[in-house]
């Protein structure tokens, strides 16, 4: 069995004030690590609806999690269908929702899978649903230089994107680039030997292979609006982010959700009509503890922020 370690399991937790009838959802099931303590700490009444694209995670988390009965509701969605969702299950308001959106520790561990640059022998594949016809391996080979180089700046922050770009397009005129070896090979050298030093040469191309196979980004800044809005009052919403990204997204749609008001100053009456919508929690985002750090080494780049409807 493939394991699975949530990150900040504890922290989550407090962020939401799981409490007894509530409804929450989870939108990144996952291994189902913290939609199983939602669920006790919602006892005997509360329910949990939760979302995934991973068949595998689904399956996993139903046999895990069919102890709470009628109580945890699967659902094999994108979370950024959060809208629909709620209308299709006539939920007025949800008392707290979370977002993990780091990749659950069994779909690294699996190699099958070709997430991880470790897995030299795998395909190269990095889909969250297997129904996906984009892969990595699809980008990689047929992506023009220019889209490959742009994924692997915006997506990996990759400072020799153009050389990693350049090579790739150079070697699939030879041969197609089947697996993670391959392209790791071809990463190792694009990037000058003196840059190696910092973490595994291939660690942000693979980062942005994944997210834009995904569509990670994708919309993800007007999901957190609706979220924020799909709240009851006094209703928290907790996300953790696991690289800038994704935390620049938090950020900003927790900044609009918060302002008030943003007619200009001269103007004796507001005519804009907006609205503080949520307070803001963590002014600063909440970081893993030594102790955790010590425990589960992919919680080190992990940001929880959190926010209360208000």
């Amino acid at each position: 069995m493939l394991s699975h370690v949530s990150v900040m399991l504890e922290e989550c937790l407090d962020a939401l004030k799981v409490v007894d009838g509530g409804i929450y959802f989870d939108g990144t099931l996952g291994g189902g690590g913290h939609s199983c303590e939602i669920l006790k700490k919602s006892s005997p009444n509360g329910r949990l609806f939760a979302t995934d694209l991973d068949d595998y995670a689904l399956q996993r988390a139903g046999e895990r999690l069919k102890e709470f009965g009628e109580r945890f509701t699967p659902i094999k969605s994108n979370f950024k269908n959060f809208k629909q969702i709620k209308e299709e299950y006539h939920i007025e308001g949800f008392d707290g929702i979370l977002l993990d959106l780091g990749v659950s520790s069994f779909q690294l561990d699996d190699r099958s899978r070709g997430f991880s640059y470790l897995s030299a022998e795998e395909e190269l594949d990095m889909r969250m649903d297997r129904n996906n016809p984009l892969s990595a391996k699809v980008i990689v080979n047929t992506y023009s230089q220019e889209e490959l180089k742009n994924i692997f700046s915006l997506y990996g922050e990759e400072r020799f994107s153009n050389s990693i770009a350049k090579n790739i397009c150079l070697e699939r005129q030879r041969k197609t680039i089947e697996t993670v070896g391959e392209l790791n090979a071809i990463i190792e050298k694009s990037i000058p030997a003196k840059f190696k030093k910092d973490g595994h040469p291939s660690k942000r191309t693979f980062q942005a292979l994944r997210i834009e196979v995904n569509g990670e980004l994708d919309g993800l800044y007007e999901t957190i609006l609706d979220m924020a809005r799909g709240l009851k009052k006094g209703g928290r919403l907790a996300i953790l982010t696991f690289h800038s990204l994704e935390d620049r997204i938090v950020k900003r749609a927790f900044k609009e959700l918060e302002t008030d008001c943003i007619c200009d100053k001269s103007l004796p009456v507001c005519v804009c009509g907006k609205k503080k919508e949520i307070n803001i929690i963590t002014k600063h985002p909440i970081l893993p503890s030594e102790e955790e750090l010590s425990k589960n080494s992919r919680s080190r780049s992990a940001k929880l922020r959190i926010a209360e409807k208000i």
